[in-house]
C-alpha cells in the first residue's frame, strides 16, 4: 500500500468507493453523495482542494451543517495493487498553534470496508508522519471513539500517546472520545 496524492488517473477509483456507500468523512457519511456531485461539476477543482496547504479552498461543512474555514491541509489516497483503499488527511492552524475546537485533530482516515483488517490504515498514517514534519509541526493529535478498538491500534502503533478522555463537541454529535499525541 502506497498514499498517492490525489489525481485524475486515481479518480474512477475513488469514485466507485464513493458509490459503494463508503465515506472519507466518518462524521459525515453523506460528504459521500456531495463529493461524487463536486466530482461531476467540476473535478479539477475538487483534486486542487486535496492538497491546500495555503488554505485556499471553500469553507468546510461540520457534521451539523455549520460551516467554517478551512485549516491548510493535504489529503492522500491509500492505493493498492487492487486499487483505492481510502484516504488520509492532514489539516493544522496556520501558526501550527493548538487546533480550533471545532476540529477533532490534525489528522483523519478511513478504509474502504472491503479492505479494512490489513492495515492499511497503520501503513498510510505511518507514511503521513514525515510530511507533518515536514510541513513544521512537532507532534499531531488524533482523535477516535472510545469503541474504536481498531482505530485506536492504528494510532498506538504509530507510537500515539493517549493524551485524554475529553466530550466531543456537539457540532460532531457530544459523546465520548479518546485524544492521542504523536511526537514527530
Amino acid at each position: 500500500m502506497q498514499l498517492v496524492r490525489p489525481a485524475p488517473e486515481h479518480l474512477a477509483g475513488y469514485c466507485e468507493a464513493l458509490s459503494r456507500g463508503w465515506s472519507p468523512n466518518t462524521t459525515r457519511p453523506e460528504a459521500a453523495q456531495e463529493q461524487l456531485a463536486d466530482i461531476a461539476a467540476d473535478a479539477a477543482a475538487f483534486l486542487a482542494v486535496t492538497h491546500d496547504p495555503e488554505a485556499l479552498g471553500p469553507p468546510v461543512k461540520l457534521p451539523d451543517g455549520s460551516q467554517v474555514q478551512r485549516l491548510p491541509g493535504i489529503v492522500r489516497w491509500m492505493w493498492s495493487d487492487e486499487g483505492f483503499c481510502g484516504s488520509i488527511n492532514l489539516r493544522w492552524p496556520r501558526d501550527l498553534g493548538p487546533m480550533p475546537p471545532h476540529v477533532l485533530g490534525h489528522i483523519g482516515y478511513a478504509v474502504v470496508p472491503w479492505q479494512q483488517r490489513r492495515g492499511h490504515a497503520t501503513q498510510a498514517l505511518a507514511q503521513l508522519l514525515p510530511l507533518a514534519r515536514g510541513f513544521g509541526l512537532r507532534e499531531v493529535e488524533l482523535t477516535t471513539d472510545v469503541d474504536n478498538a481498531p482505530s485506536q491500534r492504528v494510532i498506538t502503533a504509530n507510537g500515539g500517546e493517549l493524551l485524554e478522555r475529553f466530550t466531543k463537541p456537539e457540532a460532531f454529535g457530544g459523546g465520548p472520545g479518546l485524544r492521542f499525541v504523536i511526537r514527530l
